[in-house]
């Protein structure tokens, strides 16, 4: 559950046609300028509020690469607990009000000398999970889990700049599951009649 900044993002669907993004860095892939939504869409972003200078840039940078593509940011819902165990819960009592197509959870997980940190990310994807299968709505994890963390301005410029990636990557995530999402529903739909 170790996140690096050369991480490769989450994936992308093959419905969606690809153009190289403005601003983004060699890093980041290609998304299409606007992915064919079949219906409006709206998003919650839980976060920790733990770090929370940190995770914040995980959260802008995913509203900046949502809007450019057709979710406007006042189609993203702002949920803040915590920790990054309140999350799930979270989840699933948002994806269980119908009001959300997609939940996406941001935390940055550090050893607290209770629990280690690897078990507490690995709690929480976990959970996230079972929420997703159970609920039927996507959820996008940026639960990300240092091996080494200080609490130094260059350690905290670093993970801002981490989670801004981070950002981006989930949003492209989503917005491709989003679209192939609405892909599917209408191929189910018209074999049904």
């Amino acid at each position: 559950m170790n996140q690096t900044p050369s991480d490769s993002p989450a994936g992308s669907a093959s419905d969606v046609a690809s153009e190289p993004r403005r601003d983004a860095g060699a890093d980041a892939p290609a998304l299409a300028a606007r992915p064919r939504f079949a219906r409006p869409h709206r998003v919650a972003f839980i976060q920790s509020s733990h770090h929370a200078d940190i995770v914040e840039a995980c959260r802008l940078a995913f509203l900046e690469e949502v809007s450019v593509h057709g979710i406007a940011a006042n189609q993203v819902g702002l949920f803040v607990v915590p920790g990054a165990y309140e999350i799930p819960l979270h989840a699933q009592l948002l994806a269980k009000t119908g009001r959300f197509t997609a939940i996406v959870a941001a935390a940055l997980v550090v050893d607290s000398g209770v629990y280690r940190h690897a078990h507490v990310a690995s709690t929480v994807v976990n959970a996230l999970m079972q929420v997703q299968l159970q609920t039927e709505i996507p959820i996008f994890s940026a639960v990300l889990t240092p091996q080494q963390f200080h609490e130094q301005a260059a350690q905290f410029d670093f993970f801002r700049q981490h989670f801004a990636l981070k950002g981006v990557e989930v949003a492209q995530a989503c917005l491709h599951t989003l679209s192939s999402l609405d892909f599917l529903g209408s191929q189910v739909a018209a074999g049904l009649e």
